[in-house]
């Protein structure tokens, strides 16, 4: 009792930030989903020939169906639960100018700032991404109010070219997804964040945030609940979820490695199966988070928000 009493009360505090307002905790967050009714069909969740509404490209199914990312009310909802779980920043993947995730990015500022979420872009590696490129993206993105940046696979370009590109740039802060705080620093990265829960464990933060910190970047090391994307591309490794133990572990690590962001992945990347977001419990053929913290059935749907809500209040007293 008393440990759901927590979990109770940190769910109704403020998201948790840190020095001068800038937020301690972000989460990863997906708008490329589509349906037939709002966006003239499935998109991703018919990745590798799944049949939606029923049969998708997850391991898990969504306690929503298959939704659109472009329907308002999903969109707001979902906001409003990030925010309730005490996270600070939603960190929307982005595909260049022009893709599905650049045409939403407005309604999801829109509805994070509604809630009082800060509002991140996390820059994929798009056909012709170059450092050139990145800072032409940078500058129409701060036109939205945008100005926390995270860079995956920033390896595909040389830290020399990164080096020039942060170098000319005021008023942002630019992460590089990479467990090496030198190549970082090379860059003049902001920090550095590692995204992948499945090569990057717990065991690795003491050792990547103590490097990071020797070179004054900020460490965001990502946590998640688990992996396993084997219906949406086959992939046969797996990171089990152990009914939430999984994802305690991983706290613990950052929060003892001292980190000064943590991130977290996912919100909604169900191909993957890394997602907090609600799972349905009925589906047949699906993985649920029943006996996840002890709960089952409806309950355990929301399992992963509430355990986030105990996780960001803890930190948010450090």
């Amino acid at each position: 009792m008393r440990i759901f009493l927590t979990i109770v009360v940190a769910a109704l505090c403020a998201p948790a930030l840190g020095q001068a307002g800038l937020p301690r905790t972000a989460i990863f967050y997906y708008p490329w989903y589509g349906s037939p009714a709002r966006d003239g069909g499935y998109a991703h969740w018919s990745q590798s020939g799944h049949a939606p509404p029923f049969d998708i490209a997850s391991n898990f199914y969504p306690a929503r169906g298959a939704y659109s990312s472009s329907n308002p009310s999903v969109l707001q909802a979902q906001m409003r639960e990030i925010a309730r779980a005490g996270v600070g920043e939603v960190v929307s993947s982005w595909w260049g100018g022009g893709s599905a995730e650049d045409l939403r990015l407005p309604a999801v500022i829109g509805a994070a700032w509604a809630v009082g979420l800060q509002v991140a872009v996390h820059i994929e590696p798009y056909e012709g991404r170059t450092a050139a490129s990145i800072g032409a993206d940078i500058a129409h993105l701060r036109e939205l109010g945008v100005t926390d940046f995270y860079v995956y696979r920033p390896g595909d370009i040389p830290a020399a070219d990164w080096a020039a590109l942060n170098g000319s740039l005021t008023g942002v802060r630019v992460f590089a997804q990479t467990n090496l705080a030198g190549f970082a620093a090379a860059g003049k990265f902001t920090g550095l964040y590692t995204y992948d829960v499945l090569l990057y464990g717990g065991g690795s933060f003491g050792r990547i945030c103590a490097e990071a910190h020797k070179l004054n970047l900020v460490c965001a090391p990502s946590v998640g609940p688990g992996y396993q994307a084997t219906a949406a591309t086959g992939d046969i490794r797996v990171k089990p979820r152990l009914q939430g133990a999984t994802y305690d572990a991983m706290w613990r690590a950052a929060l003892g490695a001292s980190a000064d962001l943590v991130t977290i992945t996912s919100y909604n990347e169900w191909g993957e199966g890394t997602q907090i977001e609600p799972a349905s419990s009925r589906e047949n053929g699906y993985e649920t988070y029943d006996g996840t913290y002890g709960l089952a059935g409806k309950a355990a749907q929301r399992a992963y928000l509430m355990r986030t809500s105990y996780w960001t209040s803890q930190l948010a007293i450090r």
